[in-house]
């Protein structure tokens, strides 16, 4: 009977811990082909860099642990698939690099390929658990689209609709996250149904994001204004 009792404690104890658990969700797109993109007139190039996804993401994990604590649990879901064709391209190893960095800032990484995976990383979280929600990569007004330009030039291939959101378990989420798209007009539909099938705000683009000065240490502008339903 002792004993039973004991590990009925010891089950609270841990439900009460798992309760606790804060963690910061940064979900990661891909970067297109510079091959796909010097097909474009000058103007219209914007997606050169191979990081700008990546470097705008580790800004937001020093904005993080800055605000909550240099422990802080960051889970850092990331496009594979886009890193490892500009990869190719380049000849760089951009894989092993963005591990790399997720192991010197203490993050745990996690890669998918498809928005099936990405779900699926979002709702492994413990329950009320995720205190902010990042998404930097490629979008419009109604998905986020992890692989634009990478795949097939000018298309996605991989991507997260607002059709989709019904899927994402809105437990896993704390109360009053705080959620945010750095993706192009995702403001301008996806953050409605975010709202609606989440059951919190996603703050979205009207217009397009900036990521041009990411490399120095700026998180991504708008070109628009920022929504918040």
């Amino acid at each position: 009977m002792q004993r039973r009792l004991v590990t009925f404690i010891l089950i609270l104890l841990t439900a009460t811990v798992m309760a606790e658990e804060k963690v910061h969700f940064i979900l990661t797109g891909g970067p297109a082909l510079r091959k796909w993109e010097n097909l474009r007139i000058e103007s219209h190039r914007h997606d050169r860099w191979w990081a700008n996804f990546i470097r705008a993401s580790t800004l937001r994990m020093v904005e993080i642990r800055t605000v909550y604590g240099k422990d802080a649990k960051i889970v850092w879901a990331v496009y594979k698939n886009g890193y490892s064709r500009r990869s190719t391209e380049d000849n760089k190893p951009f894989t092993t690099w963005i591990q790399n960095l997720a192991k010197r800032r203490k993050v745990k990484l996690v890669w998918f390929s498809k928005g099936d995976q990405a779900i699926a990383a979002i709702n492994k979280q413990p329950r009320k658990s995720i205190v902010t929600f990042d998404y930097f990569g490629h979008s419009n007004r109604f998905c986020f689209l992890f692989d634009y330009s990478s795949a097939i030039s000018g298309a996605s291939k991989s991507w997260l609709h607002e059709k989709e959101l019904y899927r994402i378990k809105s437990s896993v989420f704390a109360k009053h996250p705080i959620s945010q798209s750095w993706g192009c007009y995702t403001g301008e539909s996806m953050s409605k149904y975010w709202k609606y099938h989440v059951g919190h705000t996603l703050i979205g683009a009207e217009g397009k994001t900036n990521y041009e000065k990411v490399g120095r240490g700026e998180m991504p502008a708008i070109n628009g204004r920022w929504i918040s339903r």
